[in-house]
């Protein structure tokens, strides 16, 4: 059960979490019986609107909004400093369902030179959770699956994404949507690069 939303319409970070971990478990229950990640923020938007006490009228132009990689430029702080220490020891790359965009967005986040390469679902033409984006990655990078490690946040196209690959993974679970579910996975940079020394 969630807490009502308060009718200022800004919702605490408890809220969000909250609102994230539901859809997260809906959806992964949708994805089973396989699909593409598509209905995600459809599901988010409902449920967000469904708090706030406001109709669906406006769900469509919100997940529009979400699904155009331009409106994700913010990075928490320190995002940097631990892709640098990551990076240090692993070679990074990025594999993102976006709209052709997501190095660009990247590039003004400051953060793109971190990563030796980024796949965009948008430019090669196949989204996760299909295996063939991880191919891509893998190919272009050089790399070996069964010496991969993928790290994402929605489990069945991320993670399951990435073991279908033949790819190691760990989810970045920050709103513990997984938190009962056994799996390898992290809340932060910081448990993430704990994670990696182990």
């Amino acid at each position: 059960m969630l807490a009502p939303i308060s009718r200022d319409r800004h919702p605490t970070l408890e809220q969000w979490q909250a609102l994230e971990r539901r859809t997260k478990l809906v959806f992964d229950r949708g994805m089973q019986g396989g699909g593409v990640d598509h209905g995600f923020w459809w599901t988010f938007h409902t449920y967000l609107l469904e708090e706030l006490g406001e109709g669906t009228g406006v769900r469509e132009a919100l997940v529009e909004n979400t699904q155009k990689s331009a409106n994700w430029d913010q990075i928490l702080p320190g995002t940097r400093d631990a892709l640098d220490q990551i990076g240090r020891k692993f070679r990074i790359a990025v594999i993102s369902n976006a709209d052709g965009g997501i190095k660009q967005v990247l590039s003004r986040c400051g953060i793109a030179d971190c990563f030796e390469n980024i796949t965009d679902s948008g430019i090669v033409g196949v989204e996760k959770p299909r295996q063939e984006i991880f191919e891509v990655a893998l190919t272009t990078m050089r790399a070996h699956a069964d010496e991969s490690l993928y790290v994402g946040d929605v489990y069945s196209v991320d993670y399951v994404g990435a073991r279908n690959a033949g790819m190691q993974a760990v989810l970045f679970d920050v709103a513990g949507a997984y938190r009962d579910r056994g799996l390898p996975r992290v809340e932060s940079m910081e448990q993430l690069e704990t994670w990696l020394r182990q």
